[in-house]
């Protein structure tokens, strides 16, 4: 039974720049644009309008782009929940720009030492600027996560990393069982490691979506019986603002749109409409584990992944923010609108850069 009826989540890609080159991922060798800030502001409207709470500022490294605190301030002036995933790099520049602007920021560090965390990182020297951006993140009493990347090859690091680094700044370790797609990355985790997992996501300050867990043994998702919801419970949008369908991870071999300041008209089209009733069914769709896709399925349906999803989902918002936080949370997207306010003039003129700033 479908619980909610409209798309909770936008995957915002400002740049498919990075300047890491992680093992499991392959955005960072793509030639990409900037997303622009006309483009940015409409698309937030209209996103809106379509009923998305969740922004998930993403890349590509989302740091490279040097309007991001603006784009953070706006959507949370528009009552948007934000969220932005950094390996660190630009954080220790950056972080006083985003003080208060993400209200869920993630650090990612996918081992308890430089050798391995670098190394799956391609060799770059990330793990040092993790520990830069964690003394620095706790000066300016920002609560950052930490997001473990759970491979086969680290699983065995999550207790050290926990106890390191978690456990002394009083932090959430989110542990994200890695996934395979283009090649790139593995769906197979060694039993004994889902067991572990198993575990870890009993921990109240850990955070693991169980129902990732229940998806992998059952094989992933079925054409013939979908899981995935990614068309209508996610909108992707590209740097060069186009809207990728069925997800950003298949869109090459599916379509995109040109959005031209029209998202959530095209968002409505026939066609758009017509492709999502396609999703999870499209052949390379079996047995696809993408977790960025299935945690807003899981979301919006009720099914046995929901109920799975459930308990670790309100161990974490209770843990991140606790009642009057979450309270708070709440009322910021129920109050924010959709089209803004006389006094708060949303456009790209209410933000004049530098010219050294402009992408």
């Amino acid at each position: 039974m479908r619980l909610i009826r409209r798309p909770v989540l936008a995957n915002y890609y400002l740049t498919y720049r990075c300047n890491a080159a992680c093992k499991f991922c392959d955005i960072w060798e793509k030639p990409s644009p900037y997303a622009s800030i006309e483009n940015v502001i409409q698309n937030l409207r209209d996103l809106r309008r379509l009923g998305v709470r969740v922004i998930d500022f993403t890349g590509g490294e989302p740091l490279l782009h040097r309007q991001l605190p603006t784009f953070l301030e706006i959507a949370q002036r528009m009552g948007f929940i934000t969220t932005v995933t950094t390996n660190c790099l630009l954080y220790p520049k950056r972080a006083y720009e985003l003080k208060g602007k993400v209200d869920m920021l993630h650090f990612s560090l996918d081992a308890a030492s430089a050798e391995k965390h670098n190394h799956l990182r391609g060799g770059v020297p990330c793990f040092e600027f993790v520990q830069e951006s964690l003394h620095i993140a706790k000066s300016l009493g920002e609560k950052p996560d930490i997001l473990f990347t759970v491979t086969p090859e680290n699983w065995q690091e999550i207790e050290e990393v926990y106890e390191k680094f978690v456990k002394p700044y009083n932090l959430i370790l989110i542990l994200n069982p890695i996934f395979s797609y283009n090649s790139v990355g593995a769906n197979q985790l060694p039993k004994e490691a889902i067991n572990s997992l198993r575990l870890w996501a009993r921990r109240p300050d850990v955070y693991l979506n169980e129902a990732f867990l229940l998806l992998r043994e059952r094989g992933g998702n079925y054409r013939e019986k979908p899981v995935c919801r990614a068309s209508t419970a996610t909108i992707v949008i590209s740097p060069d603002n186009q809207l990728c369908l069925p997800c950003y991870h298949a869109h090459e071999l599916g379509y995109t749109f040109p959005i031209a300041g029209r998202l959530y008209e095209l968002y409505q089209s026939a066609v758009v409409q017509h492709l999502q009733k396609l999703e999870g069914r499209w052949t390379f769709c079996d047995s696809c584990v993408i977790n960025c896709y299935m945690e807003p399925s899981f979301a919006v349906e009720i099914s046995p992944y929901f109920w799975a999803s459930l308990p670790s989902t309100l161990r974490y918002i209770r843990r991140k923010w606790g009642i009057k936080g979450t309270l708070r949370l709440l009322w910021r997207v129920l109050k924010g609108n959709s089209t803004p306010t006389p006094h708060t003039k949303l456009s790209a003129d209410s933000y004049k850069l530098e010219p050294s700033l402009r992408l």
